[in-house]
């Protein structure tokens, strides 16, 4: 039997374990029930596995039967501090969690191609590297599994390394879709203290307001997006959280808002913590306050190799017709810190479209809605895929 063959073959056992997954979702770096769960899986099958040190990674080796390079495969598997909405049977019961962003699929689809290619232990021709990882969500998990070894576990760096990310909305069922070069923004974090002096609200002129200068930055920061950055190298600044005052008479101390950076090249990030600093600091200093301004870069630009990408391109087409593969025209604005992953090992990141058969994509409820359903159906398909490239690419040996 053929890769998709068996893939299909183990399908309710994999809708099994992503209904379990996705009734039990943990946040952040710590997954012990997730890792329980992943470690039960993977229990019997020829792997070297290892458990992290300072987070609940699980990383498992798959050794071939003949010498040859090494491929990795990520599959992140936390969730988001969600209420769940999606009106599903296997919905979360953990309150104010949710597997909003399909993790519980990814886990679910590697652990399927663990199994797939651990039956065909013999015939493959270099090693295979299985990355469960926690914390994709905004707390660097990749960044702790690299810092932890996950490249070297198989004694040698990887040749290459891909991962896969369904989508509930955007993408028609079953697409898979992928690009090369910049494919998705970096992503950094902007925290702004501005300090006045409280006092009454019938009296501003006896106070130092924050709050005015606090909207002029927000503002500010919209107008130096269009001014100051070419159109064809896009930023984006979103000011997500905003926090001033108890009352409406009383004038605060202190305004503090806090905004998301996403940028598409590397050029334009470097100049932009020195742009977006230097503007708050000013604006600032035109009201006669102070403030405080934390810029911490986040995930990096996620970039694929082309060679890679079209190697994973062609194996979709190959395996699954050239009908299920849609080429992205344009980055996401979203980001991703398998990017760290990409900095260090030439590789590819797809997305996979898990909308539900009947539902249009472009309206949707998109990844991270309490309300975002994926389809069981493309657990197979994924495992397959994930499989099938480290198959293919561990037949061709780096140059």
């Amino acid at each position: 039997m053929s890769i998709t063959d068996d893939a299909r073959a183990m399908h309710e056992d994999l809708v099994r374990l992503r209904h379990a997954l996705h009734a039990e979702p943990e946040v952040g770096l710590s997954l012990p029930r997730t890792q329980e769960k992943v470690l039960a899986e993977l229990d019997g099958l020829p792997l070297e596995v290892t458990t992290g040190a300072a987070l609940t990674s699980v990383t498992g080796v798959l050794r071939g039967g003949k010498p040859g390079p090494v491929v990795l495969l990520r599959g992140d598997m936390d969730g988001l501090p969600v209420a769940e909405r999606s009106g599903v049977d296997y919905a979360s019961r953990v309150d104010g969690a949710m597997h909003a962003c399909g993790h519980d699929l990814h886990t679910t689809m590697l652990i399927g191609a663990a199994r797939l290619l651990a039956a065909r232990r013999a015939e493959l021709a270099g090693d295979v590297v299985f990355m469960f990882q926690p914390g994709e969500e905004g707390w660097d998990g990749a960044g702790a599994m690299l810092a932890e070894g996950v490249l070297d576990a198989a004694g040698r760096r990887p040749d290459a390394a891909y991962a896969l990310h369904v989508t509930s909305s955007v993408l028609p069922h079953g697409t898979f879709s992928a690009r090369p070069g910049p494919t998705m923004s970096a992503s950094d974090a902007l925290t702004v203290t501005v300090k006045g002096a409280g006092g009454h609200g019938s009296a501003p002129y006896l106070a130092k307001d924050p709050v005015p200068a606090a909207c002029e930055m927000v503002t500010a920061l919209q107008t130096l997006v269009t001014r100051r950055f070419d159109p064809f190298d896009p930023v984006v600044v979103t000011v997500g959280s905003f926090h001033a005052g108890t009352r409406r008479n009383v004038i605060p101390d202190a305004a503090r808002f806090e905004a998301t950076v996403r940028s598409f090249s590397r050029e334009s990030r470097t100049r932009l913590e020195g742009t977006v600093v230097q503007l708050i600091k000013s604006i600032a200093v035109a009201h006669g306050l102070e403030v405080d301004v934390e810029y911490t870069e986040e995930y990096p630009l996620t970039v694929t190799d082309p060679a890679e990408t079209t190697f994973a391109r062609g194996t979709v087409t190959e395996v699954f017709g050239e009908h299920r593969f849609q080429p992205m025209r344009s980055p996401h604005t979203a980001s991703e810190d398998f990017s760290r992953v990409l900095d260090e090992v030439p590789g590819s990141f797809l997305l996979l479209g898990a909308c539900p058969p009947g539902s249009d994509p472009a309206d949707a409820p998109y990844n991270h809605s309490p309300r975002a359903i994926y389809d069981d159906a493309v657990l197979s398909d994924g495992a397959a895929l994930y499989a099938e490239l480290a198959t293919r690419r561990l037949a061709t040996p780096a140059a």
